[in-house]
């Protein structure tokens, strides 16, 4: 159901989960094709490629072969294409159709289309126009799907693109080319043009569904919804057309109003949470500290209804003081009885001390970035502390770098007269293989295991300059990441069950995983999976009772201050403890294959992330401190797809 707010310009539905989102699309997709079949007619969609619409597609394959739905009334054409590109290279629109939709139902060949990024240059022009004509002649597309990128193109309609636009060809931006880069492992590897339906080509659509998931999306999403329409964002020219909707998880959302600020559109139920947000919101808005604002304050910031339903601004100062005070702890892991002082929060389960605890890290690093100095005070505390690294990482190793690592294994072994069988056909093969290699080309078993080690051995000097034992490291090794591209497999049985052996044999006390859910390549989403999943299976366990699970950020994200529930203050010496634990993963020094939209090494993010909460928590009233790491625990309810 579609809840219309007045300040938003395009419907909007938000979904608990994006599976949800993904499947409303899918049906109101199947439905039409079944309509049109039962008249005989053919039923033609606009289709886009990307993340965002893999789960619309893997619901229409199941309801093609549930016998649902067939596909032999269907015609398609998608948005774009890269150029120059050819239909079988890995980053291909065309091959990305084929593996996630047309290969796997009954769509006749004749019926797909999809821009053609191989053809000269000097016909693009003709081509686009014979494009635009085949849409007409098919009697235009009944329902377009898009995605939105984080600068609002549809299609691949970059900014200053105008309403009128018609199918071409256009030069990517650097934010468009940057954003594929992982895909072409370099943005120097991804094409300057592409060809592009034009905004005006989508606006013809008789429908139209956008998808838009995750926090990467939320502030786009944003701007295009509640804006005004302007070429600056080309997504807000939706707006205009009739039948648009867009389908939400609450991650892409929660910029909205509704989110945010749902007090300044109505009547709202004043939970805790709300009155948090909504004051420290206040707060930082009038640059003054909790306790220092009045009623007068919240009357002129629209809040009049909270002083109406929880009192004078004096108590709900305090109240959320008090709240905000308490999640500061330097103690994460508790605080035994002979080191309490009066005033100490209680902490969960402090009569158990020293705690076993395991630190998830979806990749090698994402431990000392996200929550090193916690890992190094956790160890220093006396706790048991293991890490478990999720997945090998190997995939962001520069080729370089492997080539230098199995020349140091052979000059080794030279240089101390080692006789390695098979260590000459290796240097061979790497040397052959990579210096060889075309751009996106999937790395050899060989190689992969090779940048796989590098990364493992960085890891373990990482732990270890955070006192972390080497018995305690775990590398799992998750099945789903091991397919040597950025595309990874879905989450499997194989993937739970060694989560969950780990599990049960440490029997942790707490657990810490990454909530940073807009890395753009999935992986922490898929990681967190994994470990609800197996932590479900636990549930009936003896020890699992005593377990609590924190999320932390800080390797895409940071936590906001009315959503942290324990807040680990580091001095400045932490802080340089935890940077030369970060310093140890030498191949995502300097430059990362996969730095994403932030330019900024990672441990220069997690600084100032770090930095940027305890202004937070010192601009609201509480003490100043160099730096916090701020952690949400896990309540086994919100929208994570499991």
């Amino acid at each position: 159901m579609v809840i219309e707010f007045p300040n938003e310009r395009i419907p909007c539905s938000v979904f608990n989960r994006a599976s949800d989102a993904s499947v409303a699309a899918a049906r109101e997709i199947a439905e039409l094709i079944s309509e049109k079949e039962e008249r005989g007619q053919m039923c033609v969609l606009g289709l886009v490629a990307g993340s965002s619409p893999v789960n619309v597609y893997d619901e229409l394959v199941r309801m093609h072969r549930r016998g649902e739905i067939s596909f032999a009334n269907v015609i398609t054409f998608n948005l774009d294409e890269f150029f120059p590109m050819q239909p079988l290279e890995l980053q291909s629109v065309a091959r990305f159709m084929h593996e996630h939709l047309f290969d796997l139902v009954d769509i006749q060949p004749c019926n797909i289309h999809i821009p053609d990024g191989s053809i000269p240059k000097g016909d693009v022009a003709e081509y686009c126009h014979q494009y635009e004509q085949l849409i007409r002649d098919c009697g235009g597309i009944d329902i377009q799907l898009l995605g939105i990128n984080r600068t609002g193109h549809i299609g691949l309609n970059e900014p200053g693109s105008d309403r009128a636009t018609r199918t071409r060809m256009i030069t990517l931006d650097t934010v468009t080319r940057t954003d594929a880069a992982s895909d072409f492992f370099g943005t120097e590897n991804v094409p300057r043009y592409a060809i592009t339906m034009g905004v005006g080509t989508i606006l013809e659509a008789k429908r139209i569904k956008l998808l838009a998931f995750g926090e990467g999306k939320a502030d786009i999403v944003a701007k295009t919804v509640e804006g005004y329409a302007n070429t600056t964002i080309p997504a807000t020219f939706l707006q205009d057309h009739p039948d648009t909707h867009f389908l939400l998880d609450e991650s892409a959302a929660s910029s909205l109003t509704r989110s945010q600020a749902p007090w300044l559109l109505g009547e709202v139920n004043w939970d805790s949470a709300t009155i948090r947000r909504a004051v420290i919101d206040l707060s930082q808005e009038l640059g003054k500290a909790v306790l220092k604002l009045t009623d007068a304050d919240y009357n002129e910031q629209g809040l009049q209804d909270l002083l109406a339903a929880h009192g004078n601004a004096y108590d709900i100062n305090l109240r959320v003081f008090r709240h905000m005070h308490s999640t500061i702890t330097g103690w994460p892991g508790g605080k035994p009885e002979h080191a309490k002082q009066v005033g100490d929060r209680p902490g969960h389960r402090d009569d158990i001390f020293p705690k076993r605890i395991i630190v998830f890290s979806p990749h090698p690093d994402d431990d000392v970035i996200s929550m090193g100095g916690t890992l190094i005070r956790l160890v220093e505390q006396g706790h048991e502390v293991h890490i478990a690294y999720q997945t090998s990482g190997n995939i962001a190793v520069f080729d370089e770098d492997a080539i230098r690592f199995a020349e140091f294994v052979e000059d080794f072994c030279n240089e101390f007269q080692i006789h390695a069988p098979g260590l000459a056909e290796l240097e061979s093969h790497i040397d052959e293989v990579l210096r060889k290699k075309q751009p996106g080309q999937v790395d050899s078993d060989q190689v992969q295991r090779i940048k796989g080690l590098i990364r493992r051995g960085e890891a373990r000097e990482g732990a270890r300059c955070c006192g972390v034992k080497d018995e305690h490291l775990h590398f799992l090794d998750l099945p789903f990441y091991q397919t040597g591209r950025v595309k990874k497999s879905p989450i499997s049985s194989a993937d739970i069950n060694i989560t969950l052996d780990l599990l049960r044999r440490v029997q942790p006390h707490q657990i810490y995983a990454a909530g940073d859910l807009s890395d753009p390549h999935g992986t922490h989403r898929t990681c967190l999976s994994a470990i609800l999943q197996s932590c479900k299976q636990c549930e009936l366990d003896a020890w699992y009772e005593s377990c609590a699970i924190w999320l932390y950020r800080g390797a895409w994200q940071e936590w906001p201050p009315h959503q942290i529930e324990m807040a680990v203050p580091l001095s400045p010496t932490e802080v340089a403890k935890k940077r030369a634990a970060i310093f140890k993963h030498e191949s995502q020094k300097d430059r990362a294959l996969f730095p994403g939209s932030d330019v900024r090494e990672f441990w220069q993010r997690a600084e100032q992330r770090n930095a940027d909460t305890a202004r937070r928590y010192d601009e609201i009233g509480l003490a100043e401190y160099a730096a916090i790491e701020g952690f949400v625990r896990w309540d086994g309810q919100s929208g994570i797809e499991l």
